[in-house]
């Protein structure tokens, strides 16, 4: 068994009774979608291995969402996983504003893999808080376009792509 389908199904249990905001579908949805679109631009083996990426792409809101410790995370799958998942998770404090602030400096200095990883979850939210909430959409867009900003070493390809969808979107 690899760490990907290990951290597939840690990350299933782990968000089993949480929704999708807006449309009710199960969580994992989101989460496989992540991962989809993390791999789909694969990744230098030499930096991180293929399969610490989509593990991390898999339990990338395990902490910020349902409270799994690091810990656990750095025992069950290392801590390249593990600290994969600490960089993607918001879990700081203040008003909004210094927390995406601050969610944006920690991103800033992640590993271009990290960054990919953050870039697919933002592609993957972009769609649903545009058609089910514009108001917010606004808010949402503009701290997108932040964010991607200062995460130069993001696949290209993804960032490019969560970017036009940033613009196109708002």
């Amino acid at each position: 068994m690899t760490i990907a389908y290990e951290a597939m199904m840690f990350a299933r249990h782990a968000h089993r009774a949480q929704q999708r905001k807006y449309t009710g579908n199960p969580y994992s949805d989101h989460l496989a979608e992540v991962a989809g679109i993390a791999m789909s631009v694969g990744w230098q083996a030499s930096l991180i291995h293929p399969d610490q990426m989509m593990a991390t792409a898999w339990l990338h809101d395990c902490i910020e969402d349902q409270g799994v410790e690091y810990a656990q995370l750095c025992r069950q799958f290392g801590p390249v996983v593990a600290d994969g998942v600490m960089l993607l998770s918001d879990l700081e404090v203040g008003n909004r504003a210094e927390r995406k602030a601050a969610g944006r400096k920690r991103l800033a200095a992640a590993p271009g893999w990290v960054q990919t990883i953050k870039c697919a979850d933002l592609i993957s939210n972009t769609s649903s808080i545009v058609m089910h909430d514009p108001k917010f959409a606004v808010t949402y867009l503009e701290e997108k376009r932040l964010l991607l900003d200062v995460m130069a070493h993001a696949d290209p390809r993804l960032r490019a792509l969560a970017m036009a969808q940033s613009k196109v979107e708002a």
